[in-house]
C-alpha cells in the first residue's frame, strides 16, 4: 500500500528553540488568522499545570466570547505543550485583537465571580478548575503583553518558518 507522506503542519516550521513569549500571527487562511498567544518559553521547563491552562482557558473562552469581537472569535484552546493557548478570529486587524485580548485579560484579573462551567453538566473535568490559578496565569500573560507591546505580531527572526 502506498499512503503519502503527510504534510508537515505549520507550526512544526516554527523554531521553539529561540521563539519568546508574546502574541504572534501563526498562520492564516482565509480570512481566518490564527493567533499564537506564547505565554512561556518553550523547551525551558517552565509548562502550565493542567489546572492552571484548563481554568484559564475557560475563563479566557467565556470573556472573548462576550467581548467586542465575539461574533469574530471561532475558537480558543490551550497548545498541547501547555506553552500558550490559540486563538482563531476571523476579518479583524491584529491589533485589534491585541486590544481585546488585553480587555480580556483584564476582565479575569477583575472577576470574582464563580468559575464558568464548573459543573459536570458542564465540563468533562470540572473538579480540575481554579479561578486563582487562571486570574494568575492571566496577569502573567498580561505582562507579557504590557513588556512586547510594539513589537509587532511576526515570529522574531530565526523563530520564523523554515
Amino acid at each position: 500500500m502506498n499512503e503519502a507522506k503527510p504534510a508537515r503542519i505549520a507550526s512544526f516550521e516554527v523554531d521553539h528553540t529561540v521563539l519568546l513569549e508574546g502574541m504572534y500571527i501563526s498562520r492564516r487562511d482565509g480570512d481566518v488568522v490564527t493567533y499564537d498567544l506564547r505565554t512561556r518559553r518553550p523547551n525551558m521547563g517552565d509548562y502550565m499545570d493542567n489546572r492552571t491552562m484548563h481554568s484559564l482557558e475557560h475563563l479566557f473562552a467565556t470573556f472573548i466570547r462576550s467581548s467586542e469581537i465575539a461574533d469574530k472569535v471561532i475558537y480558543f484552546g490551550p497548545m498541547g505543550c501547555q506553552t500558550g493557548f490559540y486563538l482563531l478570529v476571523r476579518d479583524l486587524p491584529a491589533e485589534e485583537v491585541r486590544a481585546a485580548t488585553v480587555a480580556c485579560l483584564e476582565r479575569i484579573l477583575a472577576y470574582d465571580g464563580p468559575m464558568f462551567g464548573e459543573s459536570a453538566v458542564e465540563c468533562g473535568n470540572y473538579k480540575n478548575l481554579s479561578l486563582a490559578d487562571g486570574k494568575r496565569e492571566a496577569e502573567r500573560y498580561l505582562a507579557v503583553l504590557k513588556r512586547t507591546e510594539g513589537r509587532g505580531f511576526h515570529y522574531e527572526k530565526g523563530a520564523g518558518q523554515k
